[in-house]
């Protein structure tokens, strides 16, 4: 395969860190790249210095002859103008919409976006949007991507991996992508860099190739760390036999202890997000009872309804999913959670023992505590906490999760995206909740504090509801997922977030279907669907929330059976008993799933 960029012994170092120490490397034709690492270890700065927009201090960066890079920075430089002219800047319709390549990148990520607005009309989602258009448009050999699922939803991440996938299957060119979302480098990627500590190991294959193949460097690295340590302890041991004895010992095995001793290898950054006590929850938890929410709408004629006579129960230790359309209500059904917005009509109903705690999308609740230091926020929260019987200070606790003492003293103000988001977490956990509520929790987060944030989920007791954009976390922390798919109804995913891509491709296809002009004429012999009337929407509504309850409930129920089955199997006649019971559970969630089905055709 042809060599498109490299570098050979690069170095950088900003302020006091070296970012790039003598780093040597290449991107070859065909090679779909993926880069990780912890936040600030380097990853946007590589980047840019295979961009050449980055200057280095020693060694040089090799292209080859001709190649063109495209690179989409994190911060999204669009010149004024019209959408239009930003993504295609200026050229005449005919050249382009020819092109049903340009076109498909107009329908993945322009669909809902006016191309004749001013760029600085746009949301920042949809600036997103738009320089990343401006960029696939493009036909340069070399693709450098920073975070470009940022501002996506489910259904825009999963539509560019498909596109970059399709637009490298012929094997020319290649892509580096920085993202910390690992079903997109799964789903992309053919190879991983992982930048940290000033160096860039290589990987083979995407995110989970990636972690089997760095948690088998860890235990060979382990091995050895074993073995040298046996070795010194021997060295040590033998030169510390007695002061009389030492002038006398070989000057080699003095400079063999010496070498072992300077052989120390550095720790990597520890970082450990720690379950703290959990208030104990009730029987009742959270209860929306036929609530509808509406808004003024945009354009200032009539409302928006986002949920419609909706009742939804959320139970002890339920952990649920919620993906959805842009502005279909996902952050104001959050709201209406935490009890920060009220509903137009209808209640939500709280259990006593109840204790929420809301992580939200933005950072800048801690704007008001710019000025204090990383340990002074958490101390006026709490200023110890018992973690598995043990007390720890704030400045320990701040430490667990990634803040080594030097950082742990930095102003709030100072903090990168990545370590506000992790501050925002422990202000959190040090409240010890029972719910918690993540709006997009996986933003700013390196893939190592995502998994980390994902261990602490995965034993949390209480209940939990997520709403975000990244498959891997829904797929891996949630037992059940939902859907607000802009029609005021919340929807229940069997399927989880690939029926939800399914439900949305569908939408689409029927929305872009022509409408014709007169009727079609329709045979004799074959009946017509006649449309439902607004009663026999909202009864079906009603029994979609009532299956709903029901599968929710008999889901309770099997996991009840499967205990009593783990604690009696040794008992052959109460096995057989509890499993007719999982067969008649099964079949009715059977009939209900199929109910829901009729109905949801009648809500449409």
């Amino acid at each position: 395969m042809a060599h498109l960029l490299g570098a050979d012994r690069v170095t950088l170092t900003l302020g006091t860190r070296t970012l790039l120490d003598e780093v040597s490397l290449g991107i070859d034709d065909g090679v779909l790249l993926g880069v990780v690492g912890p936040n600030g270890a380097g990853k946007s700065t590589l980047l840019r210095v295979l961009a050449g927009l980055q200057e280095v201090d020693s060694g040089r960066v090799t292209r080859a002859g001709g190649v063109r890079v495209a690179v989409l920075e994190q911060r999204d430089d669009l010149a004024s103008g019209t959408v239009l002219d930003a993504v295609h800047g200026g050229i005449d319709e005919h050249e382009w919409a020819t092109h049903a390549g340009i076109r498909s990148i107009h329908a993945g990520l322009l669909a809902d976006v006016d191309l004749a607005a001013d760029v600085s009309t746009l949301s920042g989602g949809q600036r997103r949007r738009v320089a990343l258009a401006a960029l696939l448009v493009r036909d340069d050999e070399v693709l450098v991507l920073d975070e470009p699922t940022n501002h996506l939803d489910v259904e825009g991440v999963a539509w560019l991996a498909a596109h970059l996938v399709e637009r490298y299957a012929r094997g020319s060119g290649a892509l580096v992508v920085v993202t910390h979302d690992r079903w997109f480098l799964d789903a992309v990627c053919t190879r991983t860099w992982e930048v940290h500590d000033g160096v860039v190991d290589q990987y083979d294959g995407g995110y989970a190739a990636y972690v089997l193949a760095r948690a088998e460097r860890a235990r060979t690295a382990a091995t050895t760390e074993e073995k040298r340590q046996n070795l010194l302890r021997k060295e040590l041991a033998w030169l510390r036999r007695g002061a009389p004895a030492r002038t006398s010992k070989p000057k080699f095995r003095i400079d063999a202890a010496n070498a072992l001793i300077a052989d120390e290898p550095p720790p990597r950054d520890q970082l450990a997000l720690t379950r703290m006590a959990t208030a104990r929850l009730g029987k009742d938890v959270l209860d929306v009872e036929d609530v509808t929410l509406a808004y003024p709408a945009h354009d200032g004629t009539g409302t928006r309804v986002l949920l419609d006579d909706v009742t939804w129960r959320l139970g002890p230790g339920d952990r649920v999913g919620l993906v959805g359309v842009n502005g279909a209500g996902k952050t104001s059904l959050m709201g209406l959670l935490a009890g920060r917005v009220q509903p137009t009509s209808g209640r939500v109903k709280r259990g006593k023992t109840v204790q929420v705690a809301e992580l939200r999308q933005d950072v800048e609740d801690l704007d008001e505590l710019a000025d204090l230091r990383v340990v002074e926020v958490v101390e006026r929260e709490k200023r110890s906490v018992v973690v598995g019987g043990k007390e720890l200070t704030a400045s320990q606790l701040v430490e667990r999760l990634g803040f080594a003492r030097d950082r742990a003293r930095t102003p709030v103000r100072d903090l990168s995206g990545g370590e506000r988001r992790r501050l925002q977490l422990l202000r959190l956990l040090v409240g010890e909740p029972n719910v918690l509520l993540l709006d997009e929790p996986t933003n700013d987060l390196d893939t190592d504090t995502l998994a980390a944030l994902e261990d602490l989920l995965d034993g949390w007791p209480g209940t939990l509801v997520v709403v975000s954009h990244d498959r891997y976390l829904l797929e891996r922390v949630c037992d059940r997922q939902l859907a607000l798919l802009g029609d005021g109804v919340i929807r229940d995913l069997p399927g989880g977030v690939e029926q939800y891509l399914d439900l949305r491709r569908a939408a689409v296809a029927a929305s872009a279907a022509p409408a014709a002009t007169t009727p079609a004429p329709v045979a004799a012999d074959v009946p017509t669907t006649p449309t439902a009337s607004p009663a026999d929407v909202r009864a079906a509504r009603k029994e979609i929330g009532r299956i709903e309850r029901r599968l929710s409930k008999i889901a309770e129920l099997e996991a009840k059976v499967h205990a009593r089955m783990a604690e009696q199997a040794t008992d052959h006649e109460a096995v057989l008993a509890l499993d007719a019971e999982l067969r008649t559970l099964a079949a009715e969630k059977d009939d209900l799933e199929g109910q829901w089905l009729d109905a949801a055709e009648i809500v449409g």
